[in-house]
């Protein structure tokens, strides 16, 4: 009997299991954007114990919660705890540059916000002052001469006249507040 392939097949086995148990030791938690974090990392301390929805098999809930005074633990109570949870590591910069980038875009999405809806007074007031002027020339009773589809210029009727003066009152109202 050859015991070789046997052993390799054994020793991969192992190693490979060994590689497995490490994918179990996984933390997951809402952050503060309400958004689903894994990692192997412990938390960190400000993301409050209802929001940490797994915790690797050996920690508990007792031994993950780390006080926030760190002066009035006692030094064994600091060395029983875990070595992530001792160190836990934050982003440096992520966090800010993220809300940064954030401001950013809301003050650039403000500013051409703002920067329409002066286009839209301006056009409104324009509309307006248009309109109120085509109202007072149809009320002065000059005869007022318009242009067809074909291009040929005709003479407005009363009925028109009156049709065209209603339409410009219209738009006086909505574009004169």
């Amino acid at each position: 009997m050859d015991f070789k392939p046997a052993f390799k097949t054994l020793i991969l086995a192992i190693a490979g299991a060994s590689f497995a148990l490490t994918a179990f030791a996984q933390w997951q938690w809402i952050d503060k954007d309400n958004r689903k974090v894994f990692s192997d990392r412990s938390p960190p301390s400000d993301i409050q114990q209802k929001n940490i929805l797994k915790r690797p098999g050996g920690a508990s809930r007792t031994a993950a919660a780390v006080p926030k005074d760190i002066t009035a633990v006692p030094a064994v109570a600091v060395a029983s705890t875990p070595a992530g949870m001792a160190s836990a590591p934050k982003l440096p910069g992520k966090d800010t540059q993220l809300e940064a980038k954030k401001k950013q875009a809301e003050d650039a999405e403000a500013a051409s916000k703002k920067v329409e809806e002066e286009k839209i007074a301006a056009a409104k007031t324009e509309n307006c002052g248009r309109a109120k002027r085509g109202v007072a020339s149809l009320d002065s009773g000059v005869r007022v001469a318009t242009t067809n589809a074909k291009g040929e210029r005709e003479i407005m009727d009363d009925k028109s006249r009156a049709t065209e003066t209603r339409r410009l009152q219209d738009i006086v109202a909505a574009d004169c507040k």
